[in-house]
């Protein structure tokens, strides 16, 4: 039987999906697929690494100009907002958002390729779905003549990728005049349409830097070597048994340093990825990353100091020593859509709707910030389908996509109802 609550969602849900103006919203989005499409390729054609999503902001500008919304500008975050006015300007406020930078760093050659309706070219579904998804909504909502029961803010966000460390959804929650008016927050992100991210996947991410004297391969043989006793770290950490419940990860996501093949490096370094559903695993793992890189250290200073010291005529040794660091980089916090909240009722309302079923799943995504913060959030997919992320063989397939975007539609609008009664 379902409960008061969920027949309640059904029925506002079933209501919304019957008016005439919605559905002339749904059939903008079915007859228009081909200006998306295009829309996306010429979004994934403009580079936007990590802290270089400048020139595809200002793309976004202007489309989000192009739709009408409000207030369009750029923060300092670097994050592209717009505003589409409700029915109740007074009440809180449904934000509607999508990550524009992407994992590729800077230099990396974008030459999108159509097959179909396939467009193959780096971050083309993680995020060019997410934000052509978005601008799709924003124009199908203008066209329709579609007002929504509260202010509506699109954000094309920064610092979902890479080292960003969520920093533009940390500069909205934070900063933007409006955040204590946000009541819902919907994330766009990547392909697909019956999946939802209600847990949002806590991580830690640390980059160590081991450095000493250096030196030339030959007349300064022995000398510490930095890459050689921070690899001795990363082998110790590659043997850490990890708990599959609650499930836990470690990663070493980089490893550089040195300058040439016959040179002994002055530096080396290592970045590390820890996620687990569990706090005190990440706990656990953040004490094991400083312990192993200065466990490594001291053990490689003490071998020297030894070797010196029954070796007094290797003079060109005396004084070696390294040094470490250990520094934070990323600190994404976690949390959970309540099962029995409004905006989760909601969701499934659609889907029953829609007739499609949702799949809950644990993933870091921008969601993590409102959720943190006790903002009800999710992250939904854009529809289609997409493969190769995070790879140069990326690509991004269109089919279906309108049925993702009606989901989000059909949320979007019920979530806004929802705030003018909060």
């Amino acid at each position: 039987m379902a409960t008061p609550l969920a027949a309640t969602a059904f029925g506002q849900v079933t209501r919304l999906a019957a008016e005439r103006r919605v559905h002339q919203a749904f059939r903008w989005l079915h007859l228009q697929e081909q200006a998306v499409f295009a829309w996306q390729q010429e979004l994934v054609e403009i580079p936007a690494p990590p802290f270089g999503e400048g020139p595809r902001a200002e793309w976004l500008v202007q489309r989000f100009r192009e739709r009408d919304l409000k207030d369009v500008g750029i923060d300092e975050a670097g994050n592209v907002i717009g505003r589409m006015p409700g029915v109740d300007e007074s009440a809180g406020c449904v934000v509607l958002s999508a990550h524009i930078d992407t994992v590729f760093p800077a230099g990396t050659v974008i030459e999108p390729r159509v097959e179909g309706r396939r467009l193959h070219a780096p971050g083309a579904c993680d995020n060019g779905a997410g934000v052509a998804g978005m601008l799709a909504l924003a124009t199908a909502l203008r066209e329709a003549e579609l007002q929504p029961a509260c202010d509506v803010y699109f954000a094309g966000n920064t610092g979902e990728e890479g080292d960003g460390d969520l920093r533009g959804m940390r500069h909205l929650y934070q900063h933007a005049p409006w955040r204590e008016r946000i009541r819902t927050h919907i994330v766009l992100d990547g392909a697909g349409d019956n999946a939802a991210i209600t847990h949002a996947l806590a991580s830690l991410r640390f980059r160590a830097v081991v450095r000493g004297p250096g030196g030339h391969a030959w007349t300064d043989a022995g000398s510490l070597n930095p890459i050689l006793v921070l690899s001795r770290a990363i082998t110790r950490l590659g043997e850490i048994v990890l708990p599959g419940s609650p499930r836990t990860t470690l990663n070493i996501g980089s490893m550089r340093g040195g300058t040439a093949i016959n040179a002994i490096p002055e530096e080396a370094e290592a970045s590390f990825d820890l996620r687990s559903t569990d706090p005190e695993q990440l706990i656990r793992l953040e004490v094991e990353v400083h312990r192993a890189v200065e466990d490594a250290v001291l053990s490689a200073n003490l071998e020297m100091a030894t070797r010196l010291a029954g070796q007094r005529s290797a003079l060109h040794l005396a004084g070696q020593r390294l040094r470490f660091a250990v520094e934070k980089i990323g600190d994404r916090p976690g949390g959970r859509l309540p099962e029995d909240s409004r905006l989760m009722g909601l969701l499934l309302a659609v889907d029953r709707q829609l007739g499609l079923r949702t799949e809950p799943r644990v993933a870091s995504t921008d969601a993590n910030l409102p959720l943190s913060q006790g903002v009800p959030a999710l992250t939904l997919g854009a529809g289609g389908q997409g493969g190769g992320i995070h790879t140069q063989a990326e690509w991004y397939d269109a089919t279906n996509r309108e049925l993702a975007l009606r989901r989000v539609l059909l949320l979007l609008l019920a979530a806004c109802e929802a705030s003018c009664t909060e």
